[in-house]
């Protein structure tokens, strides 16, 4: 069973809805379609900014499916690692990291994001910088300050993107 843009867009839209119900439907349908949830990435990362475990779950599980989102969601990914409210910040990070040297856009963002108020961000952002590899180069300095970071594990994972960076 193939799924349209319109339903994803729907499903989409359901997620921001007002009524509980209609956002448990629509992440739970959103994770029951693995890998085709991709084009409905940017608002299954938005929604996460939920203190909703059972929502949460769901969201988290359809994210966790979505090997490569759409390389025409950088810019969007991009602007949601500044989010401080929930998972929304490790999320996107997440996602421009798994499209490895195509998020390259993003490499402004994802190092400021090592500076963000948010751990897991501030994690998963040097995390990702590794994973886009040569071409986030103009993050060097900002992975080098992280590399000094009192974190001790952003400090690991900064000296680990250094080297996939270079």
């Amino acid at each position: 069973m193939t799924t349209s843009h319109t339903d994803l867009a729907d499903l989409a839209a359901g997620l921001a809805s007002d009524d509980e119900s209609l956002r448990h439907a629509s992440a739970e349908r959103l994770l029951q379609l693995g890998p085709d949830a991709a084009p409905a990435a940017i608002a299954i990362v938005s929604a996460t900014a939920t203190d909703d475990e059972v929502l949460l779950e769901h969201l988290v599980g359809a994210l966790e499916s979505i090997e490569h989102p759409l390389a025409s969601d950088v810019d969007r990914l991009a602007a949601l690692l500044s989010a401080d409210e929930g998972d929304v910040g490790y999320w996107a990070a997440t996602l421009l990291g798994r499209l490895g040297d195509q998020a390259a856009p993003a490499v402004p963002a994802l190092a400021a994001g090592l500076g963000s108020p948010v751990q897991n961000t501030r994690h998963r952002s040097a995390w990702a910088l590794g994973r886009i590899g040569t071409a986030a180069a103009a993050a060097v300095p900002a992975l080098e300050r992280a590399t000094r970071d009192d974190d001790p594990r952003l400090a690991r994972l900064a000296t680990k993107a250094l080297d996939q960076v270079r």
